[in-house]
This record gives C-alpha cells, structure tokens and sequence, in this order.
C-alpha cells in the first residue's frame, strides 16, 4: 500500500493505527512524505510503533511533488502483487485487507476490487475530530460498470485493492492532472473490465471535512478548482484522441442532441412552472375561501350562542314566575 502525506500527524495516526490492526499482516507499506516535516513524520511513526517495522519504506520528497507524483513515486518502490492508495487521513476495517486479498487470489480474472465504503463527515476541534454524520457511498450499485464511470467517480483509492500489473498494462497515475487521477485510470480498468464489490459490508472509511480548507481539508472541498480543470482536461484529451481517429461526426451529433434535450428539458421546466403556479393560485384561492367560511361559522355559532343564551335565560325567568304563582295560590 502507498501512503502519501504531509504533516497531518493526528489524521496520520489513525491511518496508521487503521494499517496495524489488520487482520492480514503480509503487507508493506510505501509512506510518502511529500515535502513535510521529516520530524513529523517520525514522531509519528514513533507514537504507534511503527518506527522499527520491516514492512514499512519511507520516500522522502525534499520539496512536495503533488498527489499523483507522490502516488506514482510510492508503486515505483513497491513490490507486491497487489496495491492501494491509503491516504493518510481515511482508515480501514481491520478486515480490510483479509476479504479484498483473498478474493483476488480467488478470483483471477478480476483485475481489482472495491469495498463498500462509508462517507464519515467530521470536524477538527483542535487536536480532537468530532464525527458529525455518516453514510454508505454508491450503497444502490450492485458493481462498477464503465457507464458509471463516464459521468464521475464511483469509487475512492481507500476502497480499491487492484493488481499491480494494471500499471505495466494502463500505466501510472497521469501525473499531468491536478486533481482525479484516480478517476482516469478507474476508466482505464473499467474500459477492460467492471469492478464488484467484495461484499455487502463496509470495510472502507472516507473522512471527509467539508469545513476545512486548509491543510487538514480534502481535496473535493478545497480543492474543487483542481477537480473541476481535471475533469475538463481529461475529457477534452480524450474528445480530441476521438476525433483524430475517428472524426468529429459522433461528437458533432452527440453535441447536437444534448443541446436539443437541454432545449426539451428547459421548455418542460417552464411548462411545470406555468402548472405550479397555476396550482399556487389555486390553492391561495382555496384558502381565502375556507377562510371566509371559517369566519361565517364563527358569526353563525357566536349567533347560536347567544340565541342559545337566551332562551335558556327566558326558559329560567318563566319557571321562576309559576313558582311565585302557585306560593301565591297557596
């Protein structure tokens, strides 16, 4: 596995920890430390007992390099049969690796696998993080299939275990984009073959602090700017790759038909909005009319009551008069 880092020692920790607790142990682990703080590091390192592990390869980048250089430099140094990208602020499931390596040896025709991951949503009160919600990522798709991946990504490093030779067939991370490497090479795997899930449980965690965009913040909160060029870059490479082997006459048309059902949609807006006002004022009419009811019924009961009032007081006065007649009579 490859952990790319810099100085982000309190999330480091519990990536570490998420990496020691597993419960298969033939692993090795490419630490990256991307132009931080060398004595960070090894604080680190020293704190959760990792400082004299064998499995455990340090790459130090006097200056920071990036995400993907830094990603590409950790596979370069690695040598096992299969590799992931554990950054240093998501986690595991201890069994993480236990269910994704076995069904890889299993298997030998699936090129990766993805766990089921779930979304963490937390927040940094100083050196402690405080979770504030969470919830399971893709959790209605059975598998990953190239259709899905043509939209956006479906999947984070954290959950993706894949054989390393996908590297010697696909190539590494494109270290030309800023941001959504992962994202390209995904639709590379995919374009071979889709990607199933190794089971229904969560194995994989991605924390996420959308309030933060500094150093402690991530990439899809503050770093947008990068994902939204990346994007653009990459589909506009692979338009162009399109075009000078096959033409720009499927673009061109395809082109043609968004704009088109763009044009459907937006006169189908505004012909629901014409029906929902007209609903509105239906409704506004509705209520101004229950109103006046409602304000004819409280006339008519305070009328009943006093009617009511009334006769009662005049049904009381006429028994007192027979009473004085009959003392009268008597």
């Amino acid at each position: 596995m490859v952990v790319r880092t810099k100085d982000r020692p309190d999330l480091l920790s519990r990536a570490f920890r998420s990496i020691l607790h597993q419960t298969y142990n033939d692993w090795e682990c490419i630490v990256v430390n991307d132009g931080g703080d060398p004595a960070v590091l090894e604080g680190v390192l020293t704190s959760v007992q990792m400082d004299m592990d064998e499995r455990v390869k340090i790459i130090r980048n006097e200056e920071s390099l990036g995400r993907w250089p830094a990603a590409n430099a950790g596979i370069r140094q690695s040598a096992g049969t299969y590799v992931a990208l554990h950054d240093d602020d998501d986690s595991w499931h201890p069994r993480f690796l236990e269910a994704t390596v076995g069904f890889l040896d299993v298997n030998c025709d699936e090129l990766g696998v993805i766990a089921r991951a779930e979304v963490i949503h937390e927040a940094l009160r100083g050196t402690e993080v405080v979770e504030e919600g969470r919830y399971i990522l893709e959790e209605h798709n059975p598998e990953v299939l190239l259709v899905d991946l043509l939209h956006f990504n479906r999947f984070v490093p954290i959950q993706f275990l894949y054989r390393r030779s996908l590297h010697d067939q696909f190539g590494l991370y494109d270290e030309r984009l800023p941001a959504a490497a992962d994202w390209a090479f995904n639709l590379l795997v995919c374009s071979a073959k889709s990607i199933r899930y190794v089971s229904g449980e969560v194995l994989a965690y991605w924390h996420q602090r959308p309030s933060e965009t500094g150093p402690e913040g991530n990439s899809v909160f503050a770093a947008t700017d990068d994902h939204e060029r990346a994007d653009r870059a990459f589909r506009d490479e692979q338009l162009r790759a399109f075009i000078a082997t096959h033409g720009a006459g499927l673009p061109l048309i395809l082109a043609s038909q968004k704009d088109a059902i763009t044009l459907r949609a937006e006169q189908t807006d505004a012909r629901q909005d014409r029906h929902t006002e007209t609903l509105l004022a239906a409704i506004r009419e509705q209520q101004a009319r229950l109103e006046q009811l409602s304000t004819s019924v409280d006339r008519i009961q305070h009328h009943l009551d006093r009617m009511l009032d009334t006769r009662i007081r005049g049904f009381l006065w006429r028994q007192k008069q027979r009473l004085k007649q009959r003392r009268f009579r008597l």
